[in-house]
């Protein structure tokens, strides 16, 4: 893994973003999805009202592994190995205990199997599940990564799956208290 650590604001909120791991350009700017990956991110939630900014002032954001994992041989990035994820789950559950999140909101297929088994994002994308995460209660509603390199949010079903999902996370209670009031 590469240094920095990157971890977004401190954020008192009923809604908890989990990312992989920050991208290559993350620790530059020192904050998730400060990149294109992080365009893509952000225009999802702007179509349910919420640009970056209040986006980062109501929301945590986390990530499975807090540093840069660097590159796989064939280029993109490494996905974290088990050792890694090990290594820094102790500062995901401390903060899952300490904000009691309402609402988690898994961002690509590493973070949603962390709680759920997922072979497809076809099988969890668009849907809302019930789980318990160290002892609380949450809702978690998954959604694919938004990485460039990634078709699967651009074509069908993962199209119409992304507008499921996001029609959950808006609906959630937990969204309603952070969102701008009209």
């Amino acid at each position: 893994m590469v240094g920095p650590v990157v971890c977004g604001q401190p954020v008192r909120s009923q809604v908890l973003l989990i990312g992989q791991a920050p991208g290559g350009k993350e620790g530059q700017f020192g904050k998730p999805f400060a990149w294109t990956a992080g365009k893509t991110l952000f225009g999802w939630f702007a179509r349910l009202g919420l640009n970056e900014e209040p986006f980062r002032q109501r929301v945590y954001m986390a990530a499975v592994c807090r540093c840069f994992p660097g590159k796989q041989a064939g280029g993109g990035d490494r996905v974290p190995n088990p050792a890694e994820i090990e290594n820094c789950s102790a500062w995901l559950r401390a903060e899952i205990e300490i904000l009691q999140p309402q609402l988690i909101i898994p961002v690509g297929k590493l973070a949603i199997q962390q709680w759920l088994k997922a072979d497809k994002l076809s099988e969890v994308i668009g849907k809302q599940f019930r789980i318990d995460v160290y002892g609380h209660a949450a809702d978690l509603i998954p959604l694919p990564h938004p990485s460039g390199a990634s078709t699967w949010h651009r074509t069908e079903p993962g199209i119409s799956l992304l507008a499921e999902a996001l029609a959950a996370i808006e609906r959630h209670p937990a969204w309603q208290t952070i969102r701008p009031s009209d």
